[in-house]
């Protein structure tokens, strides 16, 4: 079989928005190429070893790149991604140059092109993703997360994630109840019940998402501790958490800020990322409105994330 990559030249804003998009699209092995690491200091931080050509990155914006098999409906799946994506301005997000390409890869070399991509990453002192096919040695304290990124929503490395992690670190008690909304591969989830939480419950609109979940919470042998389940937010979920955690738009994060509070115990915590500078007061102002009390804002790369209580 031939696939093809489709390679869409857009903004970090929208990198989140078109990855889900490809993804219901039925794209595999996402891969996103930002500029920006080309500039980064990262052996500072972790100590992590990247090879990377500056021949692959585009002089502005991001590449998102995906790849779809060339079957019968491969034209009609991409003049739907084409629509979807041009249609994502009405939600206020920036599209950028949204210059579309699409290059033909034999099914051999696919089978191998994006897992280049993919090395272990250290994201916090005591968190480092794996790749399923990587070998990878961990040390007495390390907490390893294994990832099969070709399943669902990259590989956990993005700013939004790493910063929802840390915060799960920083925050998360021995034995709480987590909710995770809108799962994606499941990795906070997996965060979540690696750290300590007593259980997981994740929520995601999209079937592929949940799948991925439960995928990669068995990979990493805690399918007993997260239970996931297709939801629209938290829609009719009556459980109580002591951590509701969200990595999507902050126009998604606002519309669910009421049930958060409600499913939330008291003094319990609302850990929110995927929010972007410009909309930052947007969802503190909504936080606040409802009666949350703001205890800390982290930024990375132009990401916000916001811990907040229910006081």
């Amino acid at each position: 079989m031939k696939w093809s990559e489709l390679c869409i030249q857009t903004t970090n804003e929208a990198v989140e928005p078109i990855s889900h998009i490809l993804h219901e699209s039925g794209a595999s092995g996402l891969v996103i190429e930002d500029p920006l690491d080309l500039k980064k200091e990262r052996e500072s931080t972790f100590g992590e070893i990247f090879e990377l050509n500056p021949a692959d990155y585009p002089e502005e914006g991001v590449y998102v790149k995906a790849y779809l098999p060339m079957n019968d409906v491969f034209e009609e799946t991409v003049e739907k991604i084409k629509g979807k994506v041009s249609y994502l301005p009405n939600y206020e997000i920036n599209i950028g140059k949204n210059y579309v390409t699409l290059t033909e890869i034999d099914e051999e070399d696919w089978a191998t092109a994006w897992k280049k991509y993919y090395k272990p990453v250290k994201i916090s002192e005591n968190v480092t993703i794996v790749p399923t096919w990587e070998d990878y040695e961990p040390s007495a304290d390390e907490i390893i997360i294994e990832l099969d990124p070709g399943m669902a929503f990259g590989t956990g490395t993005h700013p939004t994630t790493i910063l929802s992690i840390q915060a799960l670190e920083q925050y998360l008690a021995q034995e709480d109840v987590v909710i995770d909304v809108g799962s994606g591969s499941g990795v906070l989830s997996i965060a979540s019940a690696l750290l300590g939480a007593k259980y997981v419950y994740a929520y995601d609109l999209d079937d592929v998402a949940v799948n991925s979940t439960r995928i990669n919470a068995e990979l990493n042998h805690l399918k007993d501790k997260i239970e996931a389940k297709q939801n629209n937010l938290l829609e009719h979920v009556a459980i109580k958490a002591n951590v509701i955690v969200s990595n999507i738009l902050a126009e998604i994060i606002v519309k669910f800020v009421a049930d958060a509070w409600n499913n939330l115990e008291d003094n319990g915590l609302f850990i929110t990322s995927g929010i972007i500078q410009d909309k930052k007061q947007f969802v503190i102002d909504e936080l606040k409105q409802q009666g949350f009390t703001i205890l800390e804002i982290n930024e990375m790369e132009d990401w916000i994330s916001i811990v907040a209580k229910k006081a």
